[in-house]
């Protein structure tokens, strides 16, 4: 069987690159599990974007701030520069931002932006709108419940996938494969994405030799309501925070002042390490307080969060609701350029949270994520129809590898745990070696091939960490007990 381009993932990446691919072209969408399970599904924020000619520069600026130092600057640059351009292709498609009053976009302001300039779609349901969108328009096929196992790659050339298909495995072949599958979630005990998400394509990476960066930058949110049975928690968005709720302890005391002069409106590697270091010297449970917000407004404006919580039984906005930061955002990945290629790989190309373009760096500015994955798509597809060439397909043999063994959903559990403990908010060297002997441990043992692309994920974030003995934005390496959490420039 054999295609002009596979996408691997069908969110707002997967999808809006396939959007940009005439009709006439074979292309097969594979998607993990069913579409709305997918972290676009989830996204509430919105998608940022410099709004004029003027914006630009200060739009670069906070995205460069944010990123701390980090970001490659000409990434940022096509990032800002070719935002508005998406936007308003996906507004003369016929997709709907939320409007004022007047008629006219409704901008808001979310942390470490200098001014509003998100829009929204379905108030606090922008990822879903815009996932469900792209869906309806997407003139390809696709193949659902299905998950990538291979990549068919010889002498520098990508020929297409190996797929697990109802428990069968099959090749499906390309001579243009983009990998849009998302970021890591199911590695951590405590996060706010899909199910599904569960690194997959970053360890199948490894296993090809194909160069993972920046992997010690994982993302975690500072306001998720995370008592629940679910490894998946209810994240509470920035825009929250952005337009009037304030973060307290269980005595109504907030205390974001004394780790920076921003208090709420810092940015979330500042709020998530702040709250995590005050918890642990206090003891005391933190709150996100919603009262500032009129009822009707907030009904209105945040209709799935509102829902989603007195469904649990918060007499939102009335009654505060106990929060925790959870992980929520892969800012490394599979090493591209700024059309989203893999180096050395021809035919190969990653876009997405899967990729590190390095727009983000060391702290991902809130709302730039769907912004980066219609910005990179529409990039790579230009790359694709433009340097079109015949290629002479090769067959390879299907693989016949054990994709899942009885013990392996107990060591999954088991790594989510150590993920947890060792590798996420604060690390210190002896909790990451402890981990990276730990992982290396079960690496040694009988596994399935599904279980060991997870492993293989996680040893790069630990050795990616162990490399990096500074700390810099979301990564964060505690020396000994005398560390601060926050520099004191920021308070």
């Amino acid at each position: 069987m054999q295609y002009d381009v596979i996408i691997i993932g069908a969110g707002v990446a997967g999808l809006y690159a396939a959007s940009h691919i005439p009709k006439d072209k074979k292309v097969l969408i594979i998607n993990k599990r069913e579409t709305f399970k997918c972290n676009s599904f989830y996204a509430q924020g919105g998608v940022a974007l410099s709004k004029d000619e003027d914006d630009i520069p200060l739009h670069i600026k906070d995205t460069l701030e944010a990123g701390a130092g980090l970001c490659d600057e000409e990434a940022v640059k096509v990032l800002s520069h070719n935002s508005r351009e998406v936007i308003d292709d996906l507004i003369e498609r016929g997709f709907e931002f939320d409007r004022d009053d007047d008629g006219k976009l409704l901008y808001t302001k979310e942390a470490a932006h200098s001014t509003s300039r998100i829009l929204h779609a379905g108030g606090d349901a922008t990822g879903r709108h815009m996932h469900f969108f792209l869906l309806e328009q997407n003139p390809h096929p696709m193949l659902s419940d299905a998950r990538v196992v291979d990549l068919l790659i010889k002498d520098g050339e990508c020929y297409g996938v190996t797929v697990l298909d109802h428990r069968e495995s099959r090749n499906i072949y390309a001579p243009n494969v983009i990998i849009a599958s998302g970021g890591v979630g199911s590695l951590y005990q405590y996060h706010t994405n899909a199910p599904c998400i569960s690194a997959d394509l970053q360890g199948l990476c490894v296993l090809k030799g194909i160069e993972l960066e920046n992997m010690e930058m994982m993302q975690f949110h500072p306001t998720v309501y995370v008592n629940s049975e679910y490894a998946q928690k209810l994240l509470l968005t920035e825009a929250l925070r952005g337009e009037g709720a304030t973060i307290e302890d269980e005595n109504g005391k907030r205390f974001l002042f004394e780790y920076d002069s921003r208090g709420e409106l810092a940015s979330r590697d500042i709020v998530s390490k702040s709250i995590y270091d005050y918890t642990k010297k206090t003891g005391l449970k933190t709150y996100l307080n919603l009262s500032n917000f009129d009822y009707h407004y907030f009904m209105q404006r945040f209709p799935n969060i509102y829902k989603n919580l007195r469904d649990i039984g918060f007499d939102v906005p009335e009654q505060r609701v106990p929060i925790s930061p959870a992980f929520h955002y892969a800012i490394g990945g599979i090493k591209t350029d700024l059309k989203g290629k893999v180096p050395n790989v021809s035919g190969l190309y990653a876009i997405g949270e899967v990729a590190s373009v390095r727009v983000h760096g060391a702290n991902r500015l809130a709302s730039n994520s769907l912004l980066e994955a219609l910005v990179f798509a529409k990039k790579a597809v230009q790359d694709i129809l433009q340097n079109a060439k015949q290629k002479k397909m090769l067959e390879f043999d299907v693989s016949n590898e054990v994709m899942s063994l009885k013990g392996d959903k107990e060591k999954k559990n088991l790594l989510r745990e150590i993920m947890w403990e060792y590798v996420s908010i604060v690390r210190t060297n002896d909790g990451l070696n402890k981990a990276l002997e730990q992982i290396n441990a079960l690496l040694k043992e009988k596994i399935g091939k599904l279980l060991k692309f997870r492993l293989l994920t996680a040893k790069e974030i630990v050795l990616s960490a162990l490399a990096r003995d500074k700390s810099i934005g979301v990564h964060f390496i505690k020396k000994d007990n005398n560390d601060k959490i926050i520099d004191d420039a920021n308070a």
